[in-house]
């Protein structure tokens, strides 16, 4: 009778070992999504910073030519700085595309918009929208005229991404606010960044709730309501893309600009 013993491992061995390595290798590929998400968030941050500080370049350049402009401002409302380009500067939809380079534009896929509020005589509140758009034949909300306001219930669309007016109203005192027109509800979803046409103060959506009450949006901070009673409230909001949930806007950047 042969007694010797030989190496080697059982079929339950080899089962244990593949079902452990399988169960590692699922943990892993799990990161690899998350990291992927992380890195495209770091690089449209990176991306975004550079592209608010060449708007506010060309702002500084555009508006410092031909200070006439600042006339058109207002110290208690905001105004697109496209409603109120210098007259003296032939600028053309290239320049508010980044990187404005002489390249086709439709090719491009990050943008810039910005909001004007008088401070003093000779400074301006500049707000920066940055944002990004997903595809090439994207159409968005844009404002019917200098207004900011939308033309319902025919809006006008614009190819570029483009701050828009929403009125809203305050339910009771703290970080709540409510929609007023039933079409605007969609503008603010959550994680949203707005600006408050009066002041210039910048607020983000934490959440816009579930029905029957999803008319009304969650602040991150409490509104600044300083002048209760006094003319409706209306904040500044890029919209989504018509027929498309997800919001164009990466970030907004704020300075004061002497001119």
């Amino acid at each position: 009778m042969n007694n010797e013993l030989k190496n080697g491992f059982s079929l339950t061995e080899v089962l244990l070992a593949v079902g452990i390595l399988a169960v590692g290798m699922i943990f892993i590929a799990g990161v690899f999504p998350v990291a992927i998400h992380f890195t495209t968030v770091a690089t449209e941050r990176t991306i975004a910073a550079i592209a608010a500080d060449e708007a506010f370049a060309k702002i500084k350049l555009y508006g410092g030519i031909n200070t006439t402009w600042l006339s058109a401002l207002s110290s208690t409302t905001c105004v697109d700085f496209n409603d109120v380009l210098p007259p003296a500067v032939d600028v053309n939809e290239s320049d508010f595309v980044y990187p404005s380079t002489d390249a086709d534009i439709s090719q491009k896929q990050y943008c810039w918009s910005a909001l004007c509020r008088l401070t003093a005589s000779s400074s301006v509140q500049v707000t920066v929208f940055v944002c990004r758009k997903t595809g090439p034949h994207l159409k968005y909300y844009g404002p019917k005229d200098s207004s900011g306001e939308v033309n319902w219930p025919t809006p006008d669309k614009v190819d570029w991404p483009r701050p828009v007016k929403v009125e809203v109203d305050q339910p009771g005192p703290g970080d709540e606010l409510r929609i007023k027109k039933s079409d605007e509800k969609t503008f603010l979803n959550d994680g949203y960044m707005l600006v408050d046409d009066r002041t210039g103060r910048m607020y983000r959506v934490l959440e816009r709730y579930s029905p029957p009450d999803e008319d009304t949006i969650l602040l991150d901070r409490d509104w600044d309501d300083s002048d209760p009673g006094g003319p409706p409230k209306k904040l500044w909001v890029v919209s989504p893309p018509v027929g498309c949930g997800r919001g164009p806007c990466l970030t907004i950047y704020q300075k004061v600009i002497q001119f």
